[in-house]
């Protein structure tokens, strides 16, 4: 579906990764990304949060922690990510950004808190329970600071993806913050949950969960227990319109991640201020049955819309043409996609080495794609800046 948005709103970019594959610039199965109009994305959601107080803490895994991309993200004035993992936590660090919220999605295991706190000092850690708090506080006493805590909480009618349960009963903040603040080491600082904010389909719009109101509640009686400047992680589908409703319910943090790339469900259904700036690239390695079969790895399409006829622009040159569509069978996520298959009927058959360009909201960091980072593409002198795998970590490709 972000096919035809990319197609629509950033040409250049498309055009742009096809001639730099073309001209062996660029590796099959990588996720591309167009830095000048992350930057510029970027660059949007700061000012938008800074105009409604909200601290901003950068979501880097769907673009695999790359680190140009971290360096963009910078180069706006977002100075701080928040890492999903501990994977995430090395790879924005080592690309130069403050650790500004750890433990959410994924709690620290025991044996690495320590570590954690010595290397990151994260602004934030996220706990569920009250052993993950010792453990943060423990290591964060070890290395010298008070570790602020946030409580992930939850309560009857929050939603959440499966796997992502847990938390604190919201009904019980009050004394969970006087527990947090008795850990040796920490320190209450506030509260969240996941996802806060999320697209519904039947009005494609972005509509704010119930647990939205759960963070909301939870705030109204921290502070009738006497507690101020209590912190209100909000995260989920977070674009620069979103920001005022966020800030609205209460929320003090925002973690935009596919709204710094153009991505979120939202972007499809609407024009909004950020421009697409990732797409997925590789080539066509043979004919078989009808079908040109292309390279996989990266074939994570995230879920977030129902089944559709998903499309690729194929073709040994450059461009966004209407006939350069073919639709594409993409294994199911119970294979392992080692290619994908392409409609070749038609006058005009796809060949081997030819450039396919996709464009569907991905996961970098689940898959074994390149990641890879270009500037340039917005003065027309696109030049590749990092090759990566989904850690952040140079590849020497070719070989």
């Amino acid at each position: 579906m972000f096919l035809d948005i990319l197609r629509r709103r950033n040409p250049a970019f498309v055009e742009a990764a096809m001639a730099l594959h073309q001209q062996g610039r660029l590796p099959a199965n990588a996720y591309v990304i167009d830095l000048d109009t992350v930057e510029r994305n970027a660059r949007v959601l700061k000012e938008e949060a800074d105009r409604h107080g909200l601290k901003v803490f950068a979501m880097t895994k769907q673009v695999g922690r790359s680190s140009s991309f971290c360096r963009a993200l910078m180069r706006s004035g977002i100075d701080r990510a928040v890492a999903v993992d501990m994977a995430c936590a090395r790879a924005t660090h080592k690309a130069g950004l403050r650790l500004g919220h750890l433990g959410h999605l994924q709690q620290v295991a025991r044996h690495e808190a320590a570590a954690a706190a010595q290397a990151f000092q994260p602004d934030y850690w996220t706990v569920f329970n009250e052993t993950k708090a010792v453990e943060a506080g423990a290591g964060a006493k070890t290395a010298g600071y008070t570790q602020a805590l946030l409580a992930r909480i939850q309560a009857e009618g929050d939603i959440f993806y499966r796997g992502h349960e847990g938390g604190f009963a919201a009904d019980g903040i009050a004394a969970v913050a006087d527990r947090l603040d008795a850990v040796d080491g920490g320190r209450f600082a506030g509260i969240t949950t996941f996802p806060a904010l999320l697209f519904d389909h039947e009005s494609r719009k972005v509509k704010p969960t119930h647990n939205l109101a759960t963070l909301t509640k939870a705030a109204d009686a921290l502070a009738k227990a006497g507690r101020k400047d209590v912190e209100i992680n909000a995260p989920g589908t977070t674009s620069s319109v979103m920001l005022a409703a966020l800030a609205e319910a209460g929320a003090t943090q925002c973690e935009p991640g596919n709204g710094l790339h153009g991505t979120t469900a939202l972007h499809v259904m609407e024009d909004l201020p950020e421009l697409p700036a990732v797409l997925y690239l590789t080539e066509v390695s043979h004919l078989s049955g009808g079908k040109a079969y292309c390279f996989g790895g990266g074939f994570y399409i995230d879920p977030i819309f129902p089944a559709y006829d998903v499309k690729a622009i194929v073709g040994a040159e450059p461009t966004t043409a209407a006939a350069a569509l073919r639709s594409v069978e993409v294994p199911p996520p119970s294979a392992i996609d080692y290619y994908a298959m392409i409609d070749a009927a038609g006058p005009t058959t796809p060949k081997p080495g030819d450039t396919a360009v996709f464009g569907f909201r991905g996961q970098a960091f689940v898959t074994r794609a390149y990641v890879v980072g270009v500037s340039g593409i917005s003065t027309g002198a696109p030049k590749v800046e990092t090759i990566e795998n989904a850690f952040g970590e140079p590849y020497a490709w070719p070989v």
